[in-house]
């Protein structure tokens, strides 16, 4: 996925980087009323079929989501072949015992963990992050060098956006794995370093969760990867998913952000976020295809009480989902209003997010143009592909 430049006495050479969702056995249905999770013949062998690919790829770094860490059985067998093959492994379960969770794979002749955290995301879908501080490994003949790239790695998965309050919650979790990164970070006192993000976000460039990431100078190794499908935000032309809804489309990704690349202060890129969603829901009603709990709402202009009322009748705040705080909601506020009169024109921050995605693509595009060459230090995207190999046929991708 990535080459590292020469620069500033930093190892040259390549690392790549592998992210899927292997279906827990446990959400693998074979019927109605029964789980591939029943039949260990079948969980067993789909799982060392995955594992031959994974071995065959030997990707620097493995990021797995839906891992079935519930049953030792396969947790060994992971373990086992992926420890013979050389590489060190990280598991972390869901929390309230889902069963699943995420496995990470690191090579050591690639990397060199300097640190591992866990990241509990609280709240709905009970999900987590993991987040790697390594550094590329040099080899012997390149020790003349000062050292390898430093970058930080994140394996995740984002809950599925069954109903309208789940974007949201989408938005929230990557919104504290951000801030997660950050806090990292300013502890470890590290300042210009990449960062490497990978899983299934359960969600197309199309949504929310994704322009916030490109808003904040993150970029898709994909899409940087294959510059003639002429890839849009609003125009998504690969996918590497088929959904239980029967809907195919693009969900997994490799993230890739530079430190040369431009971001907004991260609660400023939040807000932004959060308002687009309520915005387009209140000026989408009849074109979405979430059912709101209240009728169609006149948020041309709003208050601070109005902006609180209109996140209660979204169930956005309070039981059951308790998405935001009240706590939160007041801090949200205080950095929408920014001029301090009490009152936001929504119409006005409509035409503002149309900026906002403006720049964001040209950011975007220009973040591709530096990528091509080589950038002071960081990754360049050289290669990117999907497995099966047939979703890249032509033909397909459309």
């Amino acid at each position: 996925m990535g080459e590292t430049n020469q620069e500033n006495g930093c190892f040259l050479g390549h690392v790549s980087c592998t992210t899927f969702n292997i279906l827990a056995p446990i959400y693998k249905r074979l019927n109605d009323k029964t789980c591939e999770s029943e039949f260990p013949e079948l969980w067993i062998s789909r799982n060392e079929s995955i594992l031959d690919k994974l071995l065959e790829i030997k990707s620097s770094i493995i990021c797995l989501q839906e891992f079935w860490v519930g049953n030792e059985e396969l947790v060994q067998m992971y373990e086992k072949r992926l420890g013979e093959a050389g590489y060190k492994t990280y598991k972390l379960a869901r929390t309230n015992n889902r069963g699943d969770g995420l496995l990470a794979a690191v090579h050591q002749n690639s990397f060199h963990v300097l640190n591992y955290k866990d990241c509990v995301i609280n709240g709905i879908g009970d999900r987590v992050a993991q987040l790697f501080d390594v550094e590329l490994v040099v080899p012997p003949e390149d020790q003349i060098h000062k050292s390898g790239i430093r970058t930080i790695l994140v394996n995740t998965h984002l809950i599925f956006p069954h109903e309208y309050i789940y974007c949201f919650a989408r938005l929230k979790q990557v919104y504290k794995i951000l801030q997660f990164i950050e806090s990292y970070c300013k502890e470890s006192k590290l300042s210009s370093i990449p960062i490497i993000l990978c899983g299934d976000w359960n969600g197309s460039m199309k949504g929310n969760v994704c322009r916030f990431l490109l808003s904040q100078g993150f970029v898709s190794a994909y899409d940087i990867a294959h510059p003639s499908l002429d890839h849009t935000v609003d125009n998504c032309k690969w996918v590497s998913h088929h959904n239980h809804r029967g809907n195919i489309c693009a969900v997994d990704f490799v993230w890739i952000h530079n430190p040369n690349n431009l971001r907004k202060p991260l609660k400023q890129s939040f807000m932004e976020a959060l308002l687009r969603n309520i915005y387009e829901l209140q000026s989408k009603v009849t074109e979405s295809i979430y059912a709101l709990p209240f009728p169609r709402v006149d948020l041309s202009s709003v208050t601070c009480t109005q902006f609180s009322e209109t996140l209660t009748k979204l169930k956005l705040i309070g039981p059951p989902f308790n998405v935001f705080t009240a706590e939160e909601i007041k801090d949200f506020w205080d950095h929408i209003d920014s001029n301090g009169d009490g009152v936001i024109d929504m119409s006005d921050f409509s035409q503002q997010q149309g900026m906002h995605t403006e720049q964001a693509e040209t950011q975007s595009e220009e973040t591709d143009d530096a990528l091509t060459t080589m950038s002071p230090v960081g990754f360049n995207v050289v290669k990117a592909m999907l497995f099966p190999g047939e979703v890249e046929q032509v033909g397909f991708l459309g």
